[in-house]
């Protein structure tokens, strides 16, 4: 990989830890559609009572702060997302460079 690649994939690691640590604790702390969906007809709590997730509401429960705790859950999603992404694209890719390669005589 070349190293504009590589500076490319890294800054834009970085503007989305930004977005995170900024923006993650100014979202609203009402419902969202399918979250509001499940309450108005009831099922909210059995949905999600076999699975509380690994952040329940956007949080890290071992921070009492709640600004810092949605923000630090962000940047451990963004990076969690970031190198998924990284290994899914290496996988894909993998099998195209070796096709790519000129055979050997």
């Amino acid at each position: 990989m070349s190293a504009s690649k590589k500076r490319l994939r890294y800054t834009g690691l970085w503007v989305a830890l930004l977005i995170a640590v900024v923006l993650a604790p100014l979202a609203s702390s009402l419902p969202d559609g399918l979250e509001r969906v499940a309450e108005d007809h009831g099922f909210a709590n059995s949905a999600m009572s076999w699975w509380e997730g690994i952040f329940p509401d956007y949080a890290v429960t071992l921070i009492s702060l709640p600004a810092v705790s949605t923000a630090l859950a962000g940047v451990i999603g963004t990076i969690l997302v970031f190198a998924l992404l990284i290994v899914l694209g290496r996988l894909l890719a993998g099998g195209k460079q070796a096709a790519s390669l000129p055979k050997q005589p």
